[in-house]
């Protein structure tokens, strides 16, 4: 038997006596709890006169004066600090210098008449609306610094560099100056469910239209966007915003390239990712398994449009006939963008009737493409021309009953469909010296977009 096991039969024992004990001697026991009880009493009572009455004890108020500092000398002292204003805002077409001014919360008569009237000043009013303007005023609303940023005027800078525009105080003379700076890409994330269109759903999660068309364009091989969309699809994409001095850019432009994207249709979910061959300097968009989502023609000339006559018969809006279109027509407003949907040179830049302005170039394969009703042309007979680029503008020149693009798609000069030619048309290869690159690139926006995926109706940067 353990030492612990000999103490608890030692003290079951010792409970056991006392049990019988009291069986037996019930009135001993009272007696000697009601004694025990009587000698605690006793304590407490010989020990509770010892302590003082609360009542009796001596009282003492003690008064101190606590100095306190001049007011005069704490206002001076806060004077000294200029306690500022900055607000931020965004120029608009019928801004003049005192409601810009107003806007941002400043008086400032001295300010207003300088940017009246000095020729760089002058230039935050000049041109297209929307340059970003920080304004800093003291507390009496008097100006100290606007710094505006807008487009760089240079045409090789646009869409890489910014302007920026300082006015600043110095006493009472104001001094502006200008200088070129870069833009710098930020990556933003956002997702977004199909409950009538692409661009509503785009819109509800705040991102930018342009991205929408490159969303577009990256699934077009995989997704008829004019047929095939459905209520309930979901996207979830990685792309980049443009800032200047860490500010989202708010003209035309200030988005940069969509970065990767998941796009689930009908049940199916379609995954591509943006890459660059570092070697070659190609880029393209591409599946998570290196098959390039880049074919050798776009599926639309246009970034994102609405059909409004199919490769079909139709009944004639001017010749009142039932007869066979050679093409597809897209609606979009005057002076919408016109790409070329492939590689090629232009065979035809000019009039011609019925189609009115009309650009006709020529692919590889025996292959053309046709833009007719142009309201402008960009490009000349026999240029050399890639994917993507501009070629003109939308109109509604020649035989056409309002603005719109027709287009044509020609194999051995016969007339094709030109959806199901770009869906057939082979694809752009991914070299395999770029594989290991591609991996980790594809390894850094699956983290992304598992994140981008959460925000359902939501568009926010890193």
């Amino acid at each position: 038997m353990t030492a612990v096991q000999k103490r608890l039969h030692q003290l079951q024992t010792a409970l056991k006596s006392a049990e019988t004990f009291a069986a037996r001697h019930p009135r001993a026991l009272t007696a000697t709890v009601v004694g025990t009880l009587s000698c605690f009493a006793v304590t407490a009572f010989g020990i509770a006169p010892l302590a003082p009455d609360a009542a009796e004890l001596p009282r003492r108020t003690l008064v101190e004066t606590v100095p306190m500092a001049d007011i005069s000398s704490q206002l001076d002292e806060l004077a000294s600090h200029a306690i500022g204003l900055t607000r931020a805002e965004a120029t608009r077409s019928s801004d003049t210098p005192d409601s810009l001014l107003k806007r941002a919360g400043a008086f400032d008569p001295a300010a207003a008449a300088f940017l009246r009237t000095d020729p760089l000043a002058r230039r935050v009013f000049q041109g297209r609306a929307g340059k970003m303007v920080h304004l800093t005023a003291d507390a009496s609303g008097q100006v100290q610094k606007i710094v505006v940023r807008f487009p760089a005027e240079k045409v090789e800078q646009q869409g890489s560099h910014f302007t920026r525009l300082t006015i600043a105080r110095d006493g009472a003379r104001f001094s502006a100056s200008t200088e070129t700076a870069p833009l710098q890409a930020q990556v933003a994330l956002g997702s977004g469910t199909i409950r009538t269109s692409l661009f509503a759903a785009t819109d509800d999660a705040n991102i930018p239209d342009a991205i929408a068309s490159q969303m577009a364009d990256m699934f077009s091989g995989d997704i008829d966007f004019h047929r095939e969309l459905r209520k309930g699809d979901r996207f979830s994409i990685v792309y980049e915003v443009l800032t200047a001095d860490g500010e989202p850019i708010q003209w035309d432009g200030g988005v940069g390239r969509l970065l990767a994207g998941e796009f689930t249709n009908n049940g199916k979910t379609y995954s591509a990712v943006y890459f660059k061959d570092s070697a070659s300097g190609k880029a393209s968009f591409y599946g998570f398994d290196g098959q390039s989502k880049r074919r050798a023609f776009l599926s639309s000339p246009m970034e994102f449009s609405r059909i409004t006559s199919g490769f079909a018969m139709r009944f004639h809006p001017i010749m009142q006939t039932w007869r066979q279109h050679n093409g597809v027509d897209y609606g979009a407003p005057t002076g919408t963008a016109v790409r070329s949907v492939g590689d090629g040179t232009v065979e035809v830049a000019g009039w011609q009737n019925g189609f009115g302005n009309v650009v006709q170039v020529r692919h590889s394969g025996d292959r053309s493409t046709v833009y007719a009703h142009l309201s402008k042309i960009d490009v000349k007979k026999g240029q050399r021309i890639e994917q993507g680029q501009r070629i003109g503008a939308v109109g509604s020149t020649g035989w056409a009953t309002g603005p719109h693009l027709h287009f044509e798609f020609r194999v051995g000069g016969r007339h094709m469909d030109p959806r199901a030619i770009a869906r057939a048309s082979e694809a752009i290869t991914l070299p395999g010296y770029a594989r290991a690159q591609f991996q980790q690139t594809v390894a850094s926006v699956k983290t992304q977009l598992a994140v981008a995926e959460t925000m359902d109706g939501v568009s926010a940067a890193d």
